[in-house]
């Protein structure tokens, strides 16, 4: 087992020490393949207990980070992201809790059939291989990328954001005591160990094939830039610009919780709703609440000109607007033409990510749920639900919005392609 690299701001061989950590870790990641799953779930315990005893350690790291982006002038949004606190770091354990409960994805038989000639064909789950996770001010991704690429047999490379750095490294340090204490390799989860931006680059090269899949965690800029760049495939959303669309039969009480959650539960999440759709048969009764609601809460609103007759501290949508991710106490606001006009703005300004509709119309609902070509879509429930730990996968190496395998939150089961094993008794083809 290689000895683990020292954190460093700057190098002048960084071509040469990536190559070495891609290599470091396509040697674990075919150890990790065949790992038994109660090899795998003794390290992930290990690492939860690892997090728990290291809080201190993790909150004062983080808390330097804090300051140094607070003199940097970075945004509320921004410091609400980056920040960890001790309800954070315990979700964060529960996390690996949870990852460690589930089913192990790997050599799980999906299909099997016989064929005429006797020979029998089965499709089974393997892992990626190498994924690299690219993040930026998010240090809790550290956790939850390494545990779900552990758990499915991938072995992970982290290049945390500059501003994540000491934070990331506190908690990959709990990361690979629980590796060590299972006997695993160190370099299954492997921390970018620099703040060169370069290194950025140099992993979407794909390191000669050192990195089989990338997965960006980040703002526009840069999952744009990996997009466009990566010479290796990749889990991406670009943006969430995510809806929630009120009905003409919606109930107001559950329409309010669910917009103020949506909105403002986090605004800075890619779950976060940056925009309300209000049916104009529904908008008599229930857009001056809602907006007021919204406005009172402390999020600016931004609508069209029937918002702004509700409440004279609506400010003027631009065109802009409608396509706007703004990760802040923002939103935009519009009437529309019922349940066609709203699937139809959608379709023209949305991301693909996370949508939703409230109402008491199932047929309403069903059709939202069949036409709106998103990778999550929510009937009467908040956008901010977009979260692999919502949906029971303990945690996700991020949202996919592409058309791909995975899709929407990729949890376990979705860092695995597979493979076919066919059985036979000396058949041979005519």
């Amino acid at each position: 087992m290689s000895a683990p690299l020292k954190a460093i701001d700057g190098n002048d061989d960084l071509p040469a020490l990536m190559t070495l950590l891609a290599a470091q870790a396509r040697a674990a990641a075919r150890v990790l393949a065949l790992a038994s799953p109660e090899q795998k779930n003794r390290a992930l315990e290990a690492i939860e207990r690892a997090i728990r005893a290291n809080t201190a350690a993790i909150l004062a790291a983080n808390a330097e980070d804090v300051a140094e982006a607070r003199h940097g002038g970075a945004t509320a949004a921004f410091i609400d992201r980056l920040t960890l606190t001790p309800a954070r770091i315990e979700a964060m354990a529960d996390g690996v809790a949870t990852v460690r409960g589930i089913a192990d994805p790997v050599g799980l038989v999906t299909e099997s059939w016989q064929r005429p000639n006797g020979m029998t064909i089965e499709r089974v789950r393997v892992p990626l291989g190498v994924v690299a996770v690219i993040f930026e001010s998010r240090p809790n991704v550290a956790a939850d990328a390494g545990v779900l690429c552990l758990k499915s047999g991938n072995a992970v490379i982290l290049r945390g954001g500059s501003d994540s750095f000491r934070s990331c490294r506190a908690i990959h340090d709990c990361l690979v005591q629980g590796l060590r204490e299972a006997g695993l390799p160190e370099a299954a989860i492997t921390l970018v160990p620099t703040r060169d931006r370069a290194a950025v680059g140099l992993l979407l090269t794909g390191l000669s094939g050192g990195v089989d899949v990338i997965v960006p965690r980040g703002g526009k800029s840069l999952v744009a830039r990996v997009e466009a760049e990566a010479r290796v495939p990749v889990f991406a959303h670009l943006e969430g610009v995510n809806h929630v669309y009120v009905d003409a039969a919606a109930n107001l009480d559950m329409a309010k919780s669910i917009v103020l959650n949506a909105k403002m539960r986090r605004p800075g999440v890619c779950g976060a709703a940056e925009t309300l759709l209000v049916d104009r048969a529904a908008a008599s009764a229930m857009l001056k609440p809602l907006v007021t609601m919204l406005i009172d809460a402390g999020c600016e609103v931004r609508g069209d000109d029937a918002v702004q007759r509700v409440d004279r501290r609506v400010k003027p949508a631009s065109e802009e607007d409608w396509d706007t991710e703004y990760e802040d106490a923002i939103i935009s606001a519009k009437i529309v033409d019922g349940l066609d006009a709203a699937i139809a703005h959608i379709h023209n300004h949305g991301s693909h990510h996370t949508d939703a509709i409230v109402t008491e119309n199932s047929g309403s609902a069903q059709r939202f749920l069949n036409e709106v070509d998103s990778a999550i879509v929510l009937h009467n429930a908040s956008t901010q639900f977009a979260d692999g730990g919502e949906f029971g996968f303990g945690a996700e190496i991020g949202i996919a919005t592409g058309k791909f395998h995975a899709r929407g939150p990729v949890g376990a089961e979705q860092l695995t392609s597979f493979k076919y094993r066919v059985h036979g008794t000396g058949q041979t083809r005519p």
